[in-house]
């Protein structure tokens, strides 16, 4: 997996969520409350659909232009509806933050089983591709937990390379993290929330191990959705991933 920090700026956070410029400095959020055109709306979603699917397979740090070729628009078309990559980049984020979240709630509510709600949700959520982009606050977050201190490793890339590295648990509070909005800061909080509760009740069932802590299972989702040209290829090796993965986070008896 690639996965690459773009750089928010303090600009970019107030204008996020596809805000237009001018837009920006009369509070509205134009991509969300006015009305589009037919075309415009069209548009809209080829790109967001491009960016998931380019962000995805490249990281963050894939230029707004290879977006606008899988879009099959111009690029100045993307920066209409995007102002910045940044806005882009956090508008992706944050959907699929929630798109966690949501997952999460569902396994929650419809399994009663701890291991089976846990397991379902990893399933899903690896499934959805969506730990391809994860946004990088969300591993970054220090998560307390019966197990210790804060464990949460750090994305970080190489000078002039787009490959993942893991930076050793460190404590990094939330307001360390720079140019994060407060509404990630709530949407990660959410998250961090509602997969705490899986973790805590398979915990409790003694069905997970007692060191795997929240960073852990957020981790899991974030390595076992490789991107692979052949989708069943990928499919299949994403589920034999998760496989060995689930098997190393259940407990084992004395």
């Amino acid at each position: 997996m690639h996965v690459q920090d773009s750089h928010w700026s303090p600009a970019s956070a107030v204008a996020a969520g596809g805000m237009t410029m001018s837009a920006a400095g009369s509070g509205r959020d134009t991509s969300r409350t006015t009305p589009l055109r037919v075309d415009a709306q069209r548009n809209l979603e080829h790109v967001l659909r491009a960016a998931r699917e380019v962000f995805g397979e490249l990281g963050y740090g894939a230029p707004m232009e290879d977006v606008a070729r899988r879009a099959r628009v111009g690029v100045g078309t993307v920066y209409r509806r995007f102002p910045s990559k940044d806005v882009l980049v956090r508008r992706i984020a944050e959907e699929e933050t929630s798109r966690l979240t949501d997952q999460a709630r569902a396994a929650l509510g419809q399994e009663d089983e701890p291991w089976s709600a846990l397991s379902r949700f990893l399933r899903t959520s690896v499934a959805s591709g969506a730990g391809r982009l994860l946004p990088p606050q969300v591993l970054r977050v220090s998560v307390e937990d019966g197990a210790g201190g804060p464990r949460v490793p750090q994305q970080r890339t190489q000078p002039g390379t787009t490959e993942l590295r893991l930076v050793p648990d460190q404590p990094v509070a939330v307001a360390a993290v720079p140019a994060v909005a407060a509404e990630d800061d709530a949407g990660t909080a959410a998250l961090l929330e509602v997969v705490g509760r899986l973790v805590d009740r398979a915990r409790a069932a003694g069905e997970l191990r007692a060191d795997v802590s929240v960073s852990d299972v957020l981790l899991v989702i974030a390595t076992a959705a490789p991107s692979l040209p052949d989708a069943a290829q990928q499919a299949a090796a994403s589920a034999r991933l998760l496989d060995i993965l689930l098997e190393g986070l259940r407990s084992r008896p004395a």
